[in-house]
Formats: C-alpha cells, structure tokens, sequence
C-alpha cells in the first residue's frame, strides 16, 4: 500500500466510523437515536484511532489537511507530497461520507429534519456568527495541530522519502485519540468542531450529489475549511518560535 492509497483509505474509515455515529445519534428510528453528544464524541474519537491504526505505518496517517498544512509549515514534511495527500485526504472523506449514506439509506429516507441529514456530513454552528465560528475552528485546530507537533518523532520518516516526517500515527494511534475526544468533548459544541477541511467538505460535496433532501449549507461551508487552515498555521508558526 502506498502512503496515498494509505490516506484514502485511513481517511474514508476516519469517516465512516466519525459520520457513522452522527447518523445513528440524529436519524430516525436507528438504535442509537437521541443517545447523545458523548457517544458521538467518543465515537469520533475512536473513528480516528482506527483510520491512525490503519494509515499511519504507511502514510504517518495525516488524515487531514490542516495537519498536512501544519507539519509543512513547521518543515517536519515535505512540500512535495502536500497536494497528494490532500487529494487523498478529500477522496476518501467523499468515499466515507457515501458509505454513511449507503448504510443508513432506509433512515435518511424517513427522517424529516433535513439539518439532521445534513449533520451526517457536514459540521454546523449551534448559534450562527461568522466571526466566533471561525474562532472556535482555529482555537480547535490550533491546538490539534500544535500538541500533534509533539507527538510527532523527528527520527521517525517515511520510507517513500527520508526527508517527510509522519504525523498522527508517529507514537501510535491512542494519544491522538485522546486528544480528539478531548477537543471534541470540551471545544466541539460550538461548530461541532470540523477541525478537518477534507472532512467538512468532502461529504459536504456528497451530501449535495445524493438524493438527499435539504440544503447543503454552502454560505457556511468555507468556515470549517478557512478555519482550520488559519489555526495550523497559527500552530505552526508558534511551534517554529518556540523551537
């Protein structure tokens, strides 16, 4: 497996497994319906663990583009692979997000609460204000990326070139699982903390070619990308200061 098919891969579990949970907690009639924000922060949580698991001894299991973006920034990958692996990242989010549908089609079809569909996908704000939405998502990704630095081995490179640095799978699949649910649990209800852009709009984009009900949300849609591409490279910059 090569670290691009790697990223699709890893990225498309991150999101089945992540949007998965949204959709049994939001739609009507599944099992999980109603039970709550830990079970979807938890979920998510282990979401990553599982695409980190599976990506990171190939690819160093980015899995996002901010953390891509950042570990650039901070010099600790190379500049060269960026473009593949956010495609990658962007393919297996669009992949993902068609599985959830897929897998939950039967309750997509009888729930009426379209902003419930929608939030199978694609993130959204609990009260709407440009300006403090776009600071929950780079306060969030700020401090993704920032402890994600610290995670990440300098003697520690992938085999496909020795001068790109791994990121969320260089200790292994659980501190970043840790931290996930920790941003999740303590910053995520504001915006529902996309702190991904491959993973808001990739499904977003899904979500706009399936037959699925509703608005896809576009006016919102570049704040959970500019969001977190500010606050990587805030976390980038700061990681560069101090070190």
């Amino acid at each position: 497996m090569t670290p691009f098919i790697a990223e699709i891969i890893g990225t498309m579990l991150m999101i089945l497994l992540g949007n998965g949970v949204v959709a049994n907690v939001v739609l009507k009639g599944t099992k999980g319906n109603n039970s709550g924000w830990i079970v979807i922060t938890t979920a998510w949580a282990l979401a990553v663990f599982v695409g980190v698991t599976v990506a990171g001894p190939i690819s160093g299991a980015h899995l996002n583009p901010a953390v891509t973006l950042g570990l650039a920034i901070a010099g600790k990958f190379s500049w060269e692979l960026v473009p593949s692996y956010i495609a990658a990242q962007m393919i297996g989010a669009l992949s993902g997000a068609f599985l959830v549908w897929l897998f939950n089609k039967d309750h997509f079809a009888i729930t009426e609460d379209e902003g419930a569909k929608l939030a199978c996908f694609s993130t959204g704000p609990a009260i709407r204000k440009t300006s403090s939405n776009l600071i929950s998502e780079i306060i969030g990704t700020f401090v993704l990326v920032f402890v994600i630095f610290h995670f990440a081995d300098p003697s520690i490179s992938l085999h496909t070139d020795s001068t790109a640095k791994v990121g969320l799978g260089s200790v292994g699949a659980l501190p970043v699982t840790l931290l996930v649910w920790a941003i999740g649990l303590s910053l995520g209800g504001t915006t529902g903390y996309a702190i991904n852009p491959a993973r808001d709009l990739g499904p977003r984009i899904m979500h706009a070619l399936l037959p699925v009900k509703g608005s896809s949300d576009w006016s919102y849609a570049w704040i959970p990308v500019a969001g977190p591409v500010l606050g990587a490279t805030l976390a980038a910059l700061l990681y560069g200061v101090l070190n």
